[in-house]
């Protein structure tokens, strides 16, 4: 089994950064493309940003790009999302995910392993 634990978040003001991570344990051979997702009050779970296995290519939704990077050390098996310039629609639970390939997808059924989430909290 995979398993992933996402830690990192809490209670910012408009403007602030935070950076998130996600750690990986178990047998992860098969495990390629990784992936950000956060799910917001009343809305679907949504892909905001993924990354390949090495770390060449990344993705991110409209809605982040420029404020995210999303970064990954397989020696650590670790991926890391560091956010910036925080603002109240980016309050949401946020999940890392895995899925046994090097294509990307955003479509969250395509990914079968998931973190627990950890809450990001934007106001003033």
């Amino acid at each position: 089994q995979v398993e992933l634990v996402e830690f990192g978040g809490g209670v910012v003001q408009p403007g602030d950064s935070l950076r998130l991570s996600c750690t990986l344990s178990g047998i992860m051979w098969d495990i390629h493309y990784m992936a950000w997702f956060r799910r917001a009050p009343g809305q679907e779970r949504v892909i905001v940003a993924g990354i390949s296995r090495d770390g060449f290519s990344t993705y991110y939704s409209d809605s982040v790009k420029g404020r995210f990077t999303v970064s990954r050390d397989n020696a650590r098996n670790t991926i890391d999302l560091q956010m910036n310039n925080l603002g109240p629609g980016d309050t949401a639970v946020y999940y890392c995910a895995a899925r046994r390939s090097t294509i990307l997808a955003t479509a969250e059924n395509e990914y079968h392993f998931w973190g627990q989430g950890t809450l990001v909290t934007v106001s003033s």
